[in-house]
């Protein structure tokens, strides 16, 4: 009876914080992983089924929710252009193959825009993407960003050994003719000052971390926020309330 009425005041304390709050602006990151039916126990969790991912893009869509890259937002951050009315960024790390066959597919048929960070020592192993499907997934509207060389814990490393891999996966994917490099994300969203001012020296133009909330001009565009879309356990229901997070974290942070 007592955890009830607990749980219970819990939900009336948020309920009156979301009403007597004003509404936070800025638009949501969402953080993927995998879309596809095979997977495996362990990476079961950070994989969307590619009918419950094309209902999260319908969702979206009726909502009024429009994809960028966050090259745009770079663009739109130096004043360059403008975003649109409601955006949204969709990103995808680690760089799996079935972003290639299964995920892409889906996105051009709701014409949207997607950010796929790549971890560069992992390009051409089994399950992973390949230079040439990344180079033909560029050319079909994809932004391509680093996610570092070995997906190891950044804040562990120093030096030479921090600085390849930062400087050594962005130079491996240009020089391999993928272009420019504008956004990295942070191996399991983690961070220091250092690997912030590393990724200014190699002139990269944003990051991505694993918090929470919304983004806006005033968010730091090294220290972006995003919310995780896992494995949806309750379909539609889930992705909305992935959603509210972060709408809910940026109220916190207010």
């Amino acid at each position: 009876m007592r955890l009830a009425s607990a749980f219970f005041a819990i939900i009336l304390l948020l309920a009156g914080f979301i009403f007597f709050t004003p509404a936070p602006q800025g638009f949501p990151i969402l953080e993927y992983h995998s879309v596809t039916n095979k997977t495996d126990p362990e990476s079961e969790i950070y994989n969307v089924p590619p009918a419950e991912f094309s209902a999260q893009l319908d969702y979206l869509q009726q909502k009024g929710y429009t994809t960028i890259t966050l090259l745009d937002y770079a663009r739109a951050y130096n004043g360059v252009e403008e975003l649109p009315e409601k955006p949204i960024v969709l990103t995808f790390d680690d760089g799996y193959e079935n972003l290639y066959t299964e995920m892409l597919p889906i996105l051009e048929a709701h014409k949207m825009k997607a950010v796929v960070y790549v971890i560069t020592n992992r390009l051409g192993k089994p399950g992973y993407l390949t230079i040439e499907e990344l180079k033909e997934m560029q050319a079909r509207g994809i932004e391509i960003g680093s996610h570092s060389a070995d997906h190891l814990p950044l804040v562990t490393l120093s030096g030479e050994f921090l600085e390849n891999q930062i400087h050594g996966s962005k130079t491996f994917l240009e020089w391999n003719g993928l272009g420019y490099i504008y956004s990295f994300s942070y191996p399991n969203g983690v961070y220091n000052r250092e690997i912030v001012e590393m990724l200014k020296q190699e002139k990269f133009f944003t990051a991505v971390t694993g918090e929470a909330g919304l983004n806006d001009f005033n968010t730091d565009p090294f220290l972006l926020k995003r919310v995780n879309i896992r494995k949806p356990r309750f379909g539609i229901y889930e992705f909305r309330w992935r959603l509210f997070k972060a709408e809910l974290f940026a109220r916190f942070r207010k």
